[in-house]
């Protein structure tokens, strides 16, 4: 069971309460204030409660921290965590400026801590249906974003509404487009504490073409929390407030009569989306990604660059909102053709490409270098590792694992249920399929569900495996049966059948690459690798 302990118990320590609470998680409550912890240990009589934040860090019960303290406190506490060997969930900012952010990010590297940023809207599950929109090409180009996060209060003297509200818009424009403003404008005002702007208007270009407005502000009537995304064929609109209908599409064209452009809209487009918690998500990726090791969507990299753009964008108001150029470049690591449908949250490594067609569904984790084909269907859950081929029209279903180096040839089938019937549902019947290092699956073969295919094994076109199939065998026919071994080079080893099933050993040497093989009881061995060999 996740142990963590939140720190910082004011107003939003409170919703980080109730979440860890929620998910079983909540360990321990931290805070200076005895007020806060005494509220603390009544609404939470079974939860260990403390003022010190050297207890917590001494606690070895403790695995994580969520850290809700006021943001010039951020990099210490934080820093302290994971020296502290506690994986680290740190409400924005990450930190106040960016060597504070970079030493948190290598700290993190080095300790081998967890480290994730509390940017919430990333969680959104409305963001999330934006972000496929925006992918799938259904805006068509994106020509221009603003967003409004509005308020009456609550003020601060720690920190300016840029750094308290616009990290959440900077966070999610840059997750839209997948790339950070290549300069930033910010114009603001100080109306109630000298010095410490409570409106901030932010201007974002980008290489891409596309500028977006950030406006926040502490000095609103009512209470506003819109982003409009303006694509040249259709907009949409997501409002936080709403209770109903957060997130539209309104289709729109222009037709020019009398060389004058005429606008013409169409009814709105509700956009259905689930209506999970989006501190819950986030609260329950974090332990999810400790426990597991993957990485945060928001980890300290993300972190990072939107410090880097709220640290340009207070350039810029400190220069009276002077245009601030050369932001580190960044674009989202992997490429993915407009035709493509990826389903958020799901993990895609840096250098990976996604071809016409395809489609990505959620909690999906694809690792760096892979090449996934035309019409390519990967499932909820699947695990693919570094440097995956898969060809054209190939189903990647729940319950399959993609080891590193793997090769799935065109229109090859993975199954999941052995016993399918379409009027009888066995979703909870799902079996798993393991495909190890370095194995080739050939075109039209089939891969029955509940089977291991070994590393570097060989299925030949069109065959049907129902079995397990050992390392390096070369399996061919309906059903699929081993007719030889198979270097790690890929070349079919010179190993008659009758001395591989006969002889108490075999040898065995490739004569691409050279390497020197041994085969006992269908075990087959690499006595001597080649200079170029696979591993």
């Amino acid at each position: 069971m996740a142990r963590v302990a939140v720190v910082g118990c004011g107003l939003w320590g409170k919703n980080l309460l109730r979440n860890f609470s929620a998910l079983d998680a909540l360990h321990t409550a931290c805070d200076v204030d005895s007020d806060r912890i005494d509220a603390v240990q009544r609404d939470y009589p079974d939860v260990a409660a403390t003022t010190s934040f050297a207890d917590v860090l001494g606690n070895e019960e403790i695995e994580a921290v969520a850290i809700a303290s006021p943001a010039v406190a951020h990099y210490q506490m934080a820093r302290d965590a994971m020296l502290a060997g506690k994986h680290v969930f740190v409400e924005k900012p990450l930190a106040l400026t960016r060597e504070d952010g970079q030493d948190l990010v290598a700290l993190a590297r080095q300790q081998e801590r967890t480290l994730m940023v509390g940017h919430l809207m990333r969680y959104h599950p409305a963001v999330d249906a934006l972000k496929a929109l925006v992918d799938a090409g259904e805006l068509g180009r994106i020509q221009y974003i603003y967003s409004n996060r509005l308020n009456l209060g609550r003020f601060r003297t720690e920190e300016n509404i840029l750094w308290s509200f616009a990290p959440h818009d900077i966070s999610t424009i840059i997750y839209l487009l997948g790339e950070v403003p290549s300069s930033v404008a910010a114009h603001g005002g100080s109306y109630l504490s000298a010095g410490i702007p409570d409106v901030t208007v932010t201007t974002l270009e980008f290489a891409n073409g596309v500028r977006s407005h950030v406006f926040v502000s502490w000095l609103h009537p009512f209470k506003e929390q819109k982003l409009v995304v303006v694509g040249d064929r259709k907009m949409a609109v997501f409002d936080d407030v709403k209770k109903t209908e957060k997130l539209i599409l309104l289709p729109h064209s222009v037709e020019w009569i009398g060389r004058h452009p005429v606008p013409h809209s169409q009814d709105a487009e509700v956009v259905e989306f689930a209506a999970d918690e989006p501190l819950r998500r986030e609260c329950r990726h974090f332990i999810d990604c400790y426990e597991s090791g993957r990485t945060p969507h928001t980890d300290g990299e993300e972190g990072l660059r939107v410090l880097d753009v709220l640290q340009r964008c207070q350039e810029s108001l400190d220069r009276g909102g002077a245009m601030i150029e050369g932001l580190a470049a960044w674009a989202e690591p992997y490429s993915v053709h407009e035709t493509a449908v990826i389903d958020q949250p799901c993990e895609i490594g840096a250098g990976t490409s996604i071809w016409h067609f395809s489609h990505i569904m959620k909690n999906a984790r694809i690792g760096e270098g892979c090449n996934l084909g035309q019409n390519v269907f990967v499932g909820s859950d699947v695990v693919i590792g570094n440097n995956v081929k898969v060809q054209n029209n190939v189903s990647i279903y729940t319950g399959v694992t993609l080891e590193d180096d793997v090769f799935c040839g065109p229109s090859m089938v993975f199954t999941n249920v052995t016993n399918p019937r379409s009027a009888v549902p066995r979703k909870d019947e799902f079996q798993k399929t393991l495909v190890r290092q370095g194995a080739s699956l050939g075109a039209n073969c089939t891969i029955v569900c509940g089977n291991t295919i070994g590393a570097h094994a060989f299925i030949g076109a069109g065959a049907v495996v129902t079995a397990d199939v050992p390392d390096q065998a070369l399996v061919v026919g309906v059903p699929g049966r081993v007719v030889g071994w198979m270097c790690r080079c890929g070349v079919r080893l010179e190993l008659g059948e009758e001395a591989a099933s006969e002889a108490e050993a075999a040898e065995a040497n490739c004569r691409a690459c050279g390497a020197q093989y041994s085969l006992t009881r269908e075990v087959i061995t690499l006595d001597a690798p080649s200079d170029t060999e696979v591993s």
